[in-house]
């Protein structure tokens, strides 16, 4: 695969800061993308389909959060998909025309277009054939933006549905490019401490300007799919979980290191500063926070940094959002609906300052990029989401003041008959101007 110098992308990224269109936006998404103007005027959010509820399939939602709007904290529009295929992540491309919508237990992708009508996204077409393209890839988890192109993690594989897994690569244009199988003991792909390696994979997130991508590790179809009180009492199951993160040469995609990572290292969040080194994430089964950073010698490395709740209580931190001057991480925990917050100014010794119960369950957290405004959803998998009157399903809007989480506005999703709301992504009919593509080859 041929390289493009670093500093081709240091310059494309430094295009995208000097234009100010980082100011807005949601703090977790790719430096690559397209940033909207101002404040986010919409909330898609990726919702799964329950059976006997409204028209029972997957759908996309779109609530108007414009301040001063008669509709908001309304929901404005929904587009159903085919079926429930385990709606769960999706991404935009760079230019913010389409977003790609992924479903694990089907590996189909649907796309939309978001750019003709914001408030209205219209469905275009879906990648129906993602496991026989991609040669055995399956559950992808979602999509992240790269020039031109999108890169797809995947959580497992077609020959035994565990979690051995790949990265994808599609173009803009629906079309494959490639893919990149994680590292194992047996096939280390070149990668140092390959003794760690289990060839798991989650999230996949980049820092151009030290050609770093960084990848975390969950579980196979096998266990996402089954009913969350059979897994855990199940010994030989609850064994098939990752427990590592992988550094690659981003350019060359190229895993260099493997890190022991021990208890489901799920999102990724890298720091925004320019010369801010590191990364942080949450490890599920286990409840602590980690920290891969570089060292003096630069040298990538991964420590736990802090313990979340008590992991005796089942809390399991599931979702993170770093604030974009990399000073408050959020933290949500499924298991008992809190969203605790941890001052990260020092990334190396994080304290906890906050927490506030969000719900009875509570997955995913995005976080505008002035920081003022956190917007949380419920669902986690379908066959993990708690029962009876605990399976809240909702999307519930927040104002942060840098010291309190206050409510803005809550959406029913039962009562709404639209299913269990997962991940948001933010819309606006305000995008910032067109950007230098640069292949990401």
């Amino acid at each position: 695969m041929a390289r493009i110098p670093r500093f081709v992308f240091a310059g494309a990224l430094g295009f995208i800061f000097n234009l100010g269109l980082v100011r807005a936006d949601e703090t977790c998404s790719s430096p690559y993308l397209a940033r909207i103007e101002g404040q986010e005027e919409f909330v898609y959010v990726w919702t799964l389909g329950v059976e006997g509820l409204g028209d029972g399939a997957d759908k996309l939602v779109t609530v108007d959060v414009k301040p001063d709007s008669p509709t908001y904290g309304k929901v404005v529009n929904s587009s159903s998909v085919d079926g429930r295929n385990e709606a769960h992540h999706g991404g935009f491309t760079d230019d913010r025309r389409q977003l790609w919508l992924a479903g694990l237990d089907t590996s189909r992708v649907f796309i939309f277009d978001v750019y003709t009508d914001a408030a209205k996204p219209r469905y275009v077409k879906t990648i129906d054939n993602f496991e026989k393209t991609t040669g055995g890839a399956i559950g992808p988890h979602g999509a992240y933006a790269l020039p031109g192109r999108v890169f797809i993690p995947c959580l497992s594989n077609s020959k035994d549905k565990g979690g051995r897994t790949a990265l994808v690569e599609y173009g803009n244009d629906g079309n494959y490019i490639a893919t990149h199988w994680l590292p194992t003991k047996d096939d280390a792909r070149g990668a140092a401490n390959a003794n760690f390696a289990d060839g798991y994979g989650y999230d996949a997130r980049v820092l151009p300007r030290k050609n770093a991508l960084l990848t975390s590790s969950f579980t196979g179809l096998n266990n996402y799919m089954r009913d969350f009180g059979k897994l855990t009492a199940d010994p030989e199951a609850m064994k098939h979980f990752g427990g590592t993160m992988v550094m690659w040469d981003f350019h060359a995609r190229q895993p260099k290191k493997v890190f022991q990572v021990p208890g489901a290292p799920l999102e990724i969040r890298w720091a925004w500063g320019d010369k801010h080194n590191y990364a942080f994430t949450a490890t599920a089964l286990t409840s602590k926070l980690w920290l891969v950073y570089a060292d003096d010698r630069g040298d990538w490395q991964a420590k736990e940094i802090a313990t979340i709740g008590d992991v005796k209580g089942g809390v399991l931190p599931v979702d993170i959002s770093l604030s974009a001057d990399d000073k408050t991480l959020f933290v949500d925990c499924f298991g008992d609906g809190k969203c605790r917050v941890f001052d990260v100014s020092d990334p190396q010794k994080p304290k906890q300052i906050y927490e506030k119960n969000i719900g009875k369950q509570v997955n995913m957290v995005s976080q505008s990029w002035d920081g003022k405004r956190l917007y949380f959803t419920s669902s986690l998998l379908a066959n993990w989401d708690k029962k009876g009157a605990d399976n809240e399903q909702f999307l519930r809007g927040y104002t942060w003041d840098g010291k309190e989480l206050k409510p803005a506005f809550d959406l029913d999703f039962t009562a709404l008959k639209l299913g269990r709301p997962h991940h948001m992504l933010f819309g606006s009919t305000k995008l910032g101007a067109p950007r230098t593509t640069v292949a990401s080859n």
